[in-house]
């Protein structure tokens, strides 16, 4: 059974934003659709950049194909043990320089927005998205010959969300029940927090 854990917000949230969050349980028998990883990638493609730069990058893998097994090998720590249960992974990379060399200074948001984008559709599809930065990144970009300007900054664990039992480490079962937890704005707004 999907488990939801909306945010505790202090004024009302869509949907996508307060029930999403990052699941480490996946059922492995679950399919991604190729439709839905193309909308999931049209929307990272629709994401805003800075000057239109569109700066991002992907590797698409769905489980059972050789760019699957190629990613999850490289997997580190807890992240080895969870992550090949999911459907699908989209490594997300970030073009830091321009043609001429000069630098790309906003190309990490950039992709993030992506990421984010990306993370919201899949969600709006009932795929749960758990975004890992434990894996190694300097064998991902010699098995792909990345450039050295295309800065990887995560790969997207996509698929169907499975009861945290299903999990064989304890920790990460306790992991997967945790509630989840923010600072409040009142710690993270420099200057003009609104009123309660």
């Amino acid at each position: 059974m999907k488990m939801i854990k909306p945010a505790e917000s202090s004024v009302t949230l869509s949907p996508l934003i307060a029930n999403r969050w990052s699941p480490r349980s996946f059922d492995a028998a679950a399919e991604i659709s190729d439709t839905d990883i193309a909308a999931i990638l049209e929307a990272g493609r629709w994401s805003p950049s800075t000057n239109n730069q569109q700066p991002w990058r992907f590797i698409v893998a769905k489980r059972g194909d050789s760019h699957f097994e190629n990613l999850t090998k490289h997997f580190a720590g807890f992240n080895a043990a969870w992550a090949p249960s999911a459907s699908a992974l989209v490594l997300v990379a970030a073009v830091t320089t321009n043609d001429d060399g000069s630098a790309r200074p906003f190309a990490l948001y950039d992709a993030g927005l992506a990421s984010a984008f990306m993370t919201i559709e899949a969600n709006h599809r009932g795929i749960a998205v758990h975004p890992i930065a434990g894996y190694d990144r300097e064998q991902v970009k010699a098995e792909y010959s990345l450039p050295d300007n295309y800065l990887q900054t995560a790969i997207l664990v996509l698929g169907t969300q499975a009861p945290a039992e299903s999990l064989e480490d304890t920790v990460l079962v306790e992991r997967e029940k945790a509630p989840r937890v923010r600072l409040p704005l009142s710690e993270i707004v420099i200057v003009g927090l609104p009123a309660a």
